[in-house]
């Protein structure tokens, strides 16, 4: 069997890098977990400090300050909320100033391509010693935890081959896309596609439910038919099993569909515009928090019946 550690170990003799990871919420705690799996000495931060010590525990290094964090690592990975934070940490919080010579700066998270465009910019004049390397991620909790994650990196060639022992130990595949910002327009076109199949089955789960199907007569009929992917099953079972834990958050589902329309303009995706606002009345009544699988409430029934 093949270990993380053997995986890291196949890029030659060069010691692993080091790798900072600013924001440990879901998705930054598994690829801590997976980045220490591989021997890779990590550094970790968050703005809420209690969601550090599983990867203390690990055997990560916590900081109180971003900025220590940072200092001497190879790579800084960041996956925080959103564009506003991760400007106010970065910039305003002077991180960016603390990076080492010659590091790279991985941003991961879902920020929109325009706020993309902004840090790379903001990155290539203050510290043009650093590489800015857009790279959002496709893929929630469990691939995160797996290293089953789609990387889709964006930014200069030369970044390849230092940021691959890091994104083989992540994910399943990496696609180099062009220039930073590449990887974010991608990333909200899939994650537009994402939000159609899990409206689609919230609602098949409604009519379903309304016309009396069986929940496992109907999950029996979608196996295995091209009709429905292996994610739309599975956000389908989580909501005829009434199982809203969170793998991605509806909060974080609805910003990035809001993310896709607003860079989009208005009437290019009539569809994602109308789910967005219905989302967002979802959250605003009691499923902020939730699973994408909570898009299955408002309806009038839960789900299909048992």
């Amino acid at each position: 069997m093949t270990t993380d550690l053997d995986r890291s170990a196949t890029h030659g003799d060069r010691p692993p890098p080091r790798v900072a990871v600013i924001g440990t919420g879901t998705m930054g705690t598994a690829m801590g977990r997976r980045l220490l799996g591989a021997g890779m000495e990590v550094d970790v931060w968050s703005r809420h400090a209690s969601s550090t010590e599983p990867l203390v525990s690990a055997g990560a290094t916590a900081h109180d300050q971003a900025v220590e964090a940072v200092r001497g690592a190879d790579v800084v990975l960041t996956m925080l909320p959103n564009a506003e934070i991760t400007t106010q940490v970065m910039v305003d919080g002077r991180v960016l100033d603390a990076l080492s010579p010659d590091s790279v700066w991985v941003q991961m998270a879902t920020i929109g391509a325009g706020a993309t465009g902004r840090l790379g910019a903001e990155s290539s004049a203050r510290r043009p010693d650093v590489t800015f390397v857009d790279a959002p991620v496709s893929g929630s909790r469990v691939p995160a935890e797996e290293g089953q994650l789609l990387i889709l990196a964006s930014g200069p060639p030369d970044a390849a081959p230092r940021l691959e022992p890091i994104f083989d130990v992540l994910g399943r595949a990496t696609l180099w896309l062009g220039p930073a910002g590449a990887g974010s327009r991608m990333k909200l076109v899939l994650n537009t596609w994402l939000a159609f199949q899990v409206e689609g089955a919230a609602e098949v789960a409604s009519l379903a439910g309304h016309l009396g199907v069986p929940a496992d007569r109907l999950l029996e009929a979608l196996q295995g038919n091209a009709l429905a992917s292996p994610y739309a099953l599975a956000k389908l079972t989580k909501m005829v099993a009434q199982d809203d834990r969170a793998d991605f958050s509806l909060d974080l589902a609805l910003k990035d569909l809001d993310l896709a329309t607003g860079e989009a303009g208005p009437g290019v995706a009539p569809l994602a515009s109308a789910i967005a606002e219905r989302w967002r009345g979802l959250v605003r009544t009691g499923s902020s928090g939730l699973d994408v699988s909570a898009a299955r409430h408002g309806f009038g029934t839960d789900g299909v019946e048992g």
